[in-house]
């Protein structure tokens, strides 16, 4: 596991921000801070349909706990794939499949915050996630 912050930590720093300029540069910089996906692994298969930018995101096992590395071509969609992998990364099957993405994005007071077509980004990447957490279940 890298040095990536935990949800719990990107909610309290979330929370000091006051204004959404503030927290669009904090997920940014969360973004800019995280490891670059290595070219070969943005593939057709990797690659996540639904959003408006290039994102792909590449799960692996490790034990019986699921961790993703991902990437966008757009500053901020990284930043959000950098905040899921807080939220998703490193966890069972069963836990990815009961936690609301929603409600934390809430939490983060990102919900509000994000463009339509970004909050439908969002979406499909948690599908994602939550569709590798499903197979790896069964």
């Amino acid at each position: 596991m890298d040095d990536r912050p935990t949800f719990d930590a990107i909610a309290e720093d979330m929370a000091f921000l006051d204004d959404w300029e503030d927290r669009y540069r904090y997920v940014i910089d969360l973004g800019r801070a995280m490891p670059p996906l290595d070219p070969a692994l943005r593939t057709a298969a990797s690659k996540v349909d639904g959003c408006a930018s290039q994102v792909w995101i590449v799960p692996r096992r490790e034990g019986d706990r699921i961790d993703f590395d991902g990437d966008s071509d757009a500053i901020i969609v990284r930043g959000l794939i950098a905040v899921l992998r807080a939220l998703y990364g490193g966890k069972r099957a069963e836990e990815i499949l009961s936690i609301d993405a929603q409600g934390a994005f809430a939490r983060l007071g990102l919900d509000q915050a994000l463009s339509s077509q970004r909050s439908n980004g969002l979406r499909a990447m948690v599908t994602r996630l939550r569709e590798t957490a499903a197979r790896a279940e069964a």
